[in-house]
This record gives structure tokens, C-alpha cells and sequence, in this order.
């Protein structure tokens, strides 16, 4: 705790209130959850309780590095957002606007090559299964229409 506390903190090209403890901010970052963030600081050996305002650049660093290339630090496949990508066949950690992009042409694939998933994400339906009978619907609201009064 010997350096100065930073309200900002620039972390994986995302600002992160300094406020947060570590966990809770890097769970901030699009494409790390709470799970992940517990073990990004398990493996570092960082003290779940600092707040990310105190970090020193090292650490920052050496966090930076964990989400780069988390199988190398020790990281389980499982825990990962990208498992097999369909292309390459790697497990991969994507964060940010990468794993919007990768989504987006999963999404775009699915509508291509016209599979059931694609079909309802084309026709702006639910894809994994729910009842949509009364569920899902845009507009009108369900009910029973009232007789005219006389």
C-alpha cells in the first residue's frame, strides 16, 4: 500500500472505478464474471479485499498478462468464454468488443447457413426453447376484450 490511491484505474482498455475491490472490478470488464475474477486473483495471490485503487502498475500488468493468456497461467478451459472456437479450435478468453464481434458473427453464421437457430434469431423469436404462446410478445397485451356497454 505504499503507492498513492487512483480513482480511475485503466485496466484492459476499460476505466475501473478505484473504489472496488479487485474482484468486483474485474468482473466490470465485458466477458469476465465474478468466478473468473476469483480465480484471476487466486492465481496472482492478491489480497481479495484491496481496493483496485491501490494497485501498482506490475500488477496491473500481471493481471493484463492472466487475461491474455489465462491457460498459460493456470486458468481451467471450463472457466473460459470460448470454448472450440468453430474456426481455429482454441479456448479462448474474449473481452470487450472482441466478444461482441465473435457473437454477432456466431449469430450471423447461424443465419446463414439457415439452421432452427438461425431461423429464430432472423425472425426475432426466442432460440432456446421457451413457451411463447403468451411469453415474448411485443405490442398488444394478453387479456379478454369487455362487451360494449349499451
Amino acid at each position: 500500500m505504499s503507492q498513492e490511491f487512483r480513482h480511475i484505474v485503466r485496466l484492459a482498455g476499460l476505466d475501473i472505478d478505484g473504489s472496488l475491490n479487485i474482484e468486483e472490478g474485474l468482473a466490470r470488464i465485458r466477458g469476465i464474471g465474478h468466478t473468473l475474477a476469483r480465480a484471476i486473483v487466486n492465481i496472482l495471490d492478491l489480497d481479495r479485499n484491496m481496493r483496485i485503487g491501490y494497485l501498482t502498475d506490475a500488477m496491473i500488468k500481471k493481471i493484463e498478462d492472466v487475461i491474455a493468456n489465462p491457460l498459460k497461467h493456470g486458468i481451467p478451459p471450463w472457466a473460459l468464454n470460448r470454448q472450440k472456437d468453430v474456426t481455429t479450435g482454441e479456448y479462448m478468453l474474449l473481452i470487450g468488443s472482441d466478444l461482441v464481434l465473435k457473437v454477432r458473427g456466431d449469430v450471423d453464421r447461424l443465419k446463414k447457413i439457415k439452421c432452427w437457430r438461425g431461423i429464430r434469431h432472423a425472425l426475432g423469436l426466442k432460440v432456446r426453447g421457451q413457451c411463447t404462446r403468451t411469453t415474448g410478445r411485443v405490442g398488444l397485451t394478453v387479456g379478454v376484450k369487455r362487451k360494449a356497454k349499451k
